[in-house]
């Protein structure tokens, strides 16, 4: 006698087509429903620098195969103004995500709706058709900052991020090195800097999207 528990070949196709079916569906409500950018209007939501504080000692700590040195504590409020993924290379290791923020004047929409904004090779670029602000502003209330996620929870925040967003995260300013060949990967220590060299790495061991 044949199971009546199992399907026949017809009733597993059809079976398969209503799952794919169903997936379809929800990944299109979720696209409709999800905006890749999120804005608030004009306005500077988030006013304050970056505080810092160096380490003295720092601290150092294995990570994989890297050794990864405590040099400051750090922490901002801040706007996305973009965000890239990374997932080749010895950075990617480390580090899979840099976002762009912006404090001050840059964090203002009506500001930055006039500069262009893009990330690219771990450098976060910017150019206007003319200045909504004096550059030296945009240099200094603005950088691109390599996250390293402290936790899966920090790692999940940080992937769910969205451009606009409003986020506030802390941990440290660090340095890391490669047991295996002494590669190094070097944090700036101010918010005046420019070019290379210039992004922070973060130790991220605390991240969360405000709701304003």
């Amino acid at each position: 006698m044949d199971d009546p528990a199992q399907l026949t070949p017809a009733q597993g196709f059809s079976m398969y087509k209503f799952i794919l079916v169903l997936l379809a569906v929800v990944i299109g409500w979720k696209l409709l429903n999800y905006s890749s950018e999120v804005s608030y209007g004009p306005g500077v939501m988030a006013p304050d620098e970056p505080q810092q504080e160096a380490l003295d000692p720092p601290v150092s700590f294995k990570l994989d195969q890297f050794t990864v040195t405590k040099v400051a504590n750090f922490r901002i409020k801040a706007k996305v103004l973009s965000k890239e993924g990374y997932h080749f290379g010895r950075e990617a290791n480390l580090s899979p995500v840099d976002l762009a923020l912006g404090w001050g004047k840059m964090s203002d929409e009506s500001i930055i709706e006039q500069i262009q904004i893009s990330q690219s090779g771990r450098f976060y670029r910017w150019r206007v058709d003319s200045f909504p602000i004096p550059r030296r502003e945009i240099e200094t209330q603005s950088a691109n900052m390599h996250l390293i996620p402290a936790n899966e929870n920090v790692a999940n925040a940080i992937d769910d991020v969205r451009k606009g967003d409003i986020i506030e995260l802390s941990g440290n300013l660090v340095n890391a090195v490669s047991d295996e060949n002494g590669w190094r990967w070097t944090t700036s220590l101010t918010r005046n800097d420019t070019g290379n060299g210039a992004c922070e790495l973060i130790w991220v061991e605390s991240f969360r999207v405000l709701t304003l």
